[in-house]
């Protein structure tokens, strides 16, 4: 059975243990995911979190509204099956961390990229060993191989559920560190993503808000508080 059906057919969707984890039953029938592998996640909460997104389907099901249930299938369909390549992807953001990189001028845009970006590192380097070095401008900035190495390390340690939140934490965020700082809860996942957004935020209090970049800013921002989600819910039991 696809999770893909294109109309309900269901008329209850529960969360169930089963060997290896949890799974979601339609009237007793176990969900697979797309590529048809079943649907086996590793806590009762994120089970139940998607069988509720089942349960909230009326009529034609609509997978845009299911993100807890596009996330597992992620995990399951892309992440486990290249753990190693996605893993190498996101780790590779520790080269070109986007709180290594800051601007040359105005005075106030350095000085809030610092007040803002330095209090993370500090957190990065006393609890992930791993002090970033910093630059001015777009040159490349030099880290140590080895630091590197330790970050690489930590994600490729990561099961598959936690690498698809922590793949979308960094790539949205574009930082390494931020997504370290959302799964250990260093801040709010919200603080974290307006930390992300320093220069978008410093060019909008000069020149405004371009609605259209508000908008994708908007879609971003909900997909980065989702992976932090997905994550949590990846480790409750």
């Amino acid at each position: 059975m696809s999770g893909w059906t294109a109309k309900r057919f269901w008329k209850q969707a529960t969360a169930e243990a089963c060997e290896g984890g949890f799974t979601v039953l339609l009237d007793g029938r176990r969900v697979k995911t797309p590529a048809k592998t079943p649907l086996v996640v590793p806590t009762l909460a994120m089970a139940q979190a998607i069988a509720e997104e089942w349960d909230a389907q009326e009529g034609e099901i609509k997978p845009q509204i299911m993100p807890v249930t596009r996330s597992a299938n992620a995990a399951l369909d892309k992440v486990a099956t290249q753990h190693a390549e996605v893993a190498g992807l996101i780790a590779d953001y520790g080269g070109t961390d986007l709180l290594c990189y800051r601007a040359t001028s105005p005075e106030e845009l350095i000085a809030r990229q610092a007040a803002t970006w330095d209090p993370v590192l500090d957190w990065a380097a006393e609890n992930l060993g791993a002090r970033l070095n910093v630059g001015a401008g777009v040159m490349h900035v030099e880290q140590d191989e080895v630091i590197l190495a330790g970050l690489h390390q930590r994600v490729r340690d990561m099961d598959s559920f936690a690498l698809a939140a922590f793949h979308d934490l960094v790539g949205l965020s574009g930082s390494l560190i931020l997504g370290f700082a959302a799964i250990y809860d260093t801040y709010p996942a919200e603080t974290l993503w307006d930390m992300s957004r320093v220069d978008e935020t410093w060019q909008e209090e000069q020149w405004g808000v371009d609605e259209e970049a508000a908008e994708l800013a908007a879609t971003k921002k909900q997909a980065f508080l989702h992976a932090k989600r997905f994550f949590d819910l990846s480790r409750l039991a």
